[in-house]
């Protein structure tokens, strides 16, 4: 899929830049060409002849080397690539493009493109969870800029947290996606999977058994046709797919509040199974038993989210996907189900413990839409995955 493609790799100045020498010898292994731009911060932890050797490039570094301006110019240096990949993306270098700023190499080059570009975030938790750059990431994600992480995972500063530049593996997936020729290219859709964990007190929660395998399945699936696929997924089991954004939660809140910063998108896949209460004051301690018998649990309704989309007046996805697990009437429900929250569509499912769905490799569901109900028959679920991001490739395409 890579053979012949021409990759600029912008490389910022964070201990994961280690990282994009693997990638450039992961891309160069399937056909893709490299053109390296490091930054100076990016040259404090790799070497312009270690990256030059790798890449058989000439490493671009300085904005004002006129021998280069002479011969090629910073702008068709930008315009040269078939994609533009910044790996590690710092929250300075974030900064920047959000701001438009260009007053180095590599954020000229970023100004300065007619090419898609995708960025790989590497920071310390902290930085990433700040508002600023929480504000910078929502920005360029509505500027058109591609994500790929931040994973989860231990930092070289010894914190752990959401921060983590994603694997070259994972990056080289999201690379693969962005140049994917797939009937959804250019298409934006924004995946909710997994359960969420309310808690009661430090140590308890509420939550259900959803193992997240159908949503991640479906993002994979509408990455494979060539979306940009934001996934935002509470505590599952499965892990999430490579080659998307990924944006992980634990609340229902933090969904609602991670799915307003998707947005906007082409279409939204509400896979997760957001649990519908939590507890009005959750408890800072482990609650006890005491004499004077068990503690009473007062319950608060969480946000709802699918019906909150769904009837947005501005910004609403041109296409609305929500999911009903039910154990009785499965068809009357969630027909209802789709009239109330005023979704397009509703994908419908067993979820009875007999059925084996909630947790296992199958799925049995009927999608409800304005022309009734559709019932397919029990399929893996990465069949039915396939199967539904046909169906919205057909609705968003016509």
């Amino acid at each position: 899929m890579l053979a012949s493609k021409r990759i600029l790799l912008i490389i910022g100045g964070g201990i994961a830049a280690y990282k994009s020498l693997d990638l450039i010898r992961r891309l160069q292994e399937r056909g893709a060409s490299v053109t390296p731009v490091l930054t100076r911060a990016a040259e404090e932890f790799v070497t312009p002849l270690s990256v030059s050797a790798l890449s058989g490039q000439k490493v671009a570094r300085d904005l004002f080397d006129l021998t280069d301006e002479a011969e090629m110019g910073h702008i068709q240096l930008s315009r040269s690539a078939d994609l533009v990949v910044v790996a590690p993306a710092t929250a300075d270098l974030m900064g920047k493009m959000a701001a438009g700023l260009a007053n180095d190499l590599a954020s000229t080059l970023l100004m300065a493109t007619d090419t898609p570009v995708l960025i790989a975030p590497a920071m310390n938790v902290r930085m990433w969870d700040h508002v600023a750059t929480q504000r910078n990431r929502a920005q360029l994600a509505k500027d058109g800029i591609m994500f790929v992480g931040p994973n989860d995972g231990d930092m070289a500063c010894g914190e752990f947290g959401p921060g983590r530049m994603a694997e070259p593996l994972e990056i080289v997936a999201a690379i693969e996606s962005a140049l994917s020729k797939g009937p959804l290219k250019g298409k934006r859709i924004l995946v909710t999977s997994g359960p969420t964990h309310e808690p009661i007190d430090p140590v308890r929660y509420i939550a259900n058994r959803s193992s997240g395998a159908q949503g991640t399945a479906i993002a994979r699936a509408l990455a494979a046709l060539g979306a940009e696929v934001v996934f935002v997924t509470g505590p599952a089991d499965t892990p999430p797919p490579d080659g998307v954004e990924i944006m992980r939660v634990e609340t229902a809140q933090q969904m609602s509040d991670a799915v307003d910063a998707a947005l906007p998108v082409d279409a939204g896949v509400f896979v997760a199974a957001v649990a519908d209460w939590r507890m009005a004051a959750a408890s800072d301690r482990k609650l006890k038993k005491t004499k004077d018998g068990l503690p009473v649990l007062e319950f608060a309704e969480n946000p709802d989210i699918l019906a909150r989309v769904s009837q947005m007046k501005n910004g609403r996805p041109a296409l609305v996907v929500g999911f009903a697990a039910e154990t009785n009437d499965v068809v009357e429900n969630a027909t209802a189900k789709r009239l109330r929250k005023q979704c397009d569509w509703i994908v419908a499912n067993d979820v009875s413990p007999e059925t084996g769905i909630m947790g296992g490799s199958d799925n049995s569901i009927v999608l409800i839409s304005e022309d009734g109900a559709d019932i397919w028959p029990r399929l893996e679920k990465g069949k039915v995955a396939d199967r539904l991001a046909a169906r919205i490739a057909a609705a968003l395409i016509g």
